[in-house]
This record gives C-alpha cells, sequence and structure tokens, in this order.
C-alpha cells in the first residue's frame, strides 16, 4: 500500500514492493499512480532485485536534504535547526543537490569538512559533521540510504576552543543595577534557577506554582529532543519579584516581548549591551548558569544537590539528584539570602499603592 509523503508543502506517494527479498520502491504524484505501479511490479515475471543505484534513483542529495530539515523542524530548537539547514547549505556549494543522495561519498565529505576547517574553524567542522552525520544516520533508517556514513568516516578536526567568560557576582549584580524592571527579573530567574536560555524565554504563567513556591521548566536537552517539565524550587527573591511582575502583564509568558507580548526566541545583543553599558566583561546568558554553579560550590552545598539544581541528566546521577531535590529551596534561599529583592519590590509596591 503506497505511503503519503510530505515533501516541501506538497504532497506525494511513496510505491513500495517487496519480494524475494528485494525491495522496489518509486515517488508518484497520486495515490492511484501509485497503486497501479505496484500492481505492475507484483506480476512483473521478470523481476530482478535492484542494486543499490537502481533503489536510490528517487531519493536526490534535495530529496534527503529537505525531509531531514521538515523533520527537525518540528523536532529540535529553531536554533538547532538552522545549524542543520547551514550544514547542507554548506554541503550544496560543493556537490550538486540534484545528484543521488548516494553519491555523497567520503572524499567529498572529507573536502567539504577540512575546507571549513581551513576557512572557519575545527569546531565548525566538527559541528558541519555531526548534524551531517545525524542526517545521514536519519535518512538510513527512513530512506533506505547506504549503510556506510561518509561524514561519520571523516576524522573529527583539531579544535581550539576558548573557555567561556564565567563573570563575577559584582558583575552580575552591575548589569542587574542598570536592566530594566522586566529584564531584571529575568536576569534573576537566569540567577536563581540556573535555567537555559530557551527554558526561561518560553516560560509561562502557568508554569508557576505559586503556593508551593516552584518553577516548572521545559527542556529538550534530552536524547530525542522531546520537551520534557522539570519542577524545581522557586527563592522567596523570586517569587516576590514574579508576583510584582504578573500584576503588570496580561501575556500567557512570563516574560513576553514589549512590542506584541510573544515570548522571546533570540535577545542576541542584549545581555552584550547591558555589559558594555556596566563597563564590565561581556558574559552571555548561558554564563549565569556557570555563575550559578560557582556561588553553590562555593557555599559547600553537596554535589549531587548542585546535580539537582542544574538538572544534569545521567543514568547515574537522574536517581540521586531527584532524591536531593529536598530542602533544596531551602538551600537555595540560604544561599541567595532571602529578601534581599523582596524587600525591594514591597517597597515599589507601597509607593504604587501611595499614588506617589
Amino acid at each position: 500500500m503506497p505511503s503519503k509523503i510530505r515533501k516541501s508543502n506538497r504532497i506525494r506517494w511513496m510505491a513500495r514492493v517487496q519480494r524475494d527479498g528485494a525491495i522496489r520502491q518509486k515517488l508518484f504524484d497520486t495515490k492511484a499512480e501509485a497503486l497501479a505501479w505496484e500492481a505492475a511490479m507484483r506480476a512483473d515475471e521478470a523481476w530482478s532485485p535492484p542494486d543499490e543505484k537502481e533503489r536510490m534513483k528517487i531519493v536526490t542529495a534535495l530529496d534527503w536534504a529537505n525531509e531531514y530539515l521538515d523533520y527537525a523542524k518540528e523536532r529540535f530548537s529553531s536554533k538547532t535547526y538552522r545549524e542543520k539547514r547551514d550544514a547542507f547549505a554548506r554541503l550544496f556549494r560543493v556537490t550538486s543537490s540534484k545528484g543521488l543522495a548516494a553519491d555523497v561519498s567520503v572524499p567529498l565529505a572529507f573536502r567539504l569538512l577540512r575546507e571549513q576547517s581551513v576557512k572557519r574553524s575545527g569546531y565548525a567542522a566538527n559541528k558541519d559533521r555531526k548534524n551531517l552525520a545525524a542526517a545521514w544516520e536519519w535518512g538510513r533508517k527512513y530512506l533506505e540510504l547506504p549503510e556506510r556514513n561518509p561524514f561519520r568516516a571523516v576524522d573529527k578536526f583539531a579544535e581550539e576552543r576558548h573557555p567561556r567568560h564565567i563573570p563575577t557576582e559584582a558583575d552580575f549584580w552591575a548589569v542587574y543595577e542598570i536592566a530594566q524592571e522586566q529584564d531584571k527579573i529575568m536576569l534573576l530567574a537566569f540567577l536563581h534557577t540556573a535555567a537555559r536560555k530557551m527554558e526561561i524565554f518560553r516560560l509561562r504563567w502557568d508554569d508557576l506554582d505559586f503556593e508551593d513556591g516552584r518553577v516548572r521548566l521545559w527542556t529538550r536537552k534530552r536524547l530525542g529532543g522531546t520537551l520534557e517539565p522539570d519542577w524545581i524550587p522557586m527563592t522567596e527573591d523570586l517569587r516576590a519579584a514574579l508576583l510584582e511582575l504578573k500584576k503588570r502583564t496580561s501575556s500567557l509568558h512570563v516574560f513576553a516581548q514589549p512590542e506584541n507580548g510573544r515570548a522571546f526566541t533570540s535577545r542576541q545583543h542584549w545581555l552584550r549591551t547591558l555589559c558594555d553599558r556596566a563597563g564590565v566583561p561581556r558574559f552571555d546568558i548561558h554564563s549565569i548558569r556557570h555563575l550559578t554553579a560557582s556561588i553553590l560550590d562555593k557555599s559547600g552545598l553537596p554535589l549531587t544537590t548542585i546535580q539537582a539544581i542544574l538538572r544534569h541528566k545521567s543514568a547515574t546521577t537522574t536517581a540521586r539528584y531527584l532524591h536531593s531535590l529536598r530542602g533544596t529551596k531551602a538551600a537555595l534561599d540560604e544561599v541567595f539570602g532571602s529578601g534581599k529583592v523582596v524587600s525591594l519590590f514591597r517597597e515599589k509596591s507601597a509607593g504604587a499603592g501611595s499614588g506617589r
């Protein structure tokens, strides 16, 4: 029975016949054509097993790219999708997108990646290698690409990675002080939850449990890319700040773009600009997560508790960090000092009520 395939917003039909251990398949514009072809193949007495190139005639390199990118767009974050799309764009600069996907060879993959290593960096080449190798594995599973993965066959290139700059506490608070009110609360949320960028950007009001003092963070940092929730403690300072913010917004999202009320998807220059204005070395959002870990470590908290707060998941640590979440809220409040931000927002709330 033909199967329906969506290719670049166009519906096509994949006909497939298996006989004597061999498989033939072909793509058609209509289901009727696909059914007729299947019937003809089953009635063909001169059936012979197709060789690999014959089997691959229906899958061009562009077919493979489009199919995989459609899948990636649904499965991964927008940043990851763009990385994969750009990797294919670079591939098609050295080979025709109209050629067979099966013709992408190890020498071709090596030439592409070596060129990226020279022009950009070993890190950039390895990132393309990772994304194209993953795309090939997907195509091998769903489009019957050849077993040998040409990108995985290429050795990784040497990388010169620069360590991430982690701000000092003084630098963080200097940036916090000059930020606008909503941005102050966003910075506080990053610091007090050790959340990743998109976990805070996609945060909705129904992810906040003010009564029990919890925040639900959704992340794709799992094998397979499925969004999964983690409930983590909400410090008293963060709770007070978020309650104050809730009074001033009607958006479903906790941190909404002022111009349209939608969730942020990227804030490319936001933190860099604040750092420049505050006169401190530039740091990015993920650096705040590292700063939180550093603060917790210096406070003497057990490693298992820090793992619970950071939500680093692995087969050996999952049980331990889930158990150690008990008492984490008290530990967070003790480290960050409950009351510092609470009093600030109470003063502002009282001032607004008095008409000042």
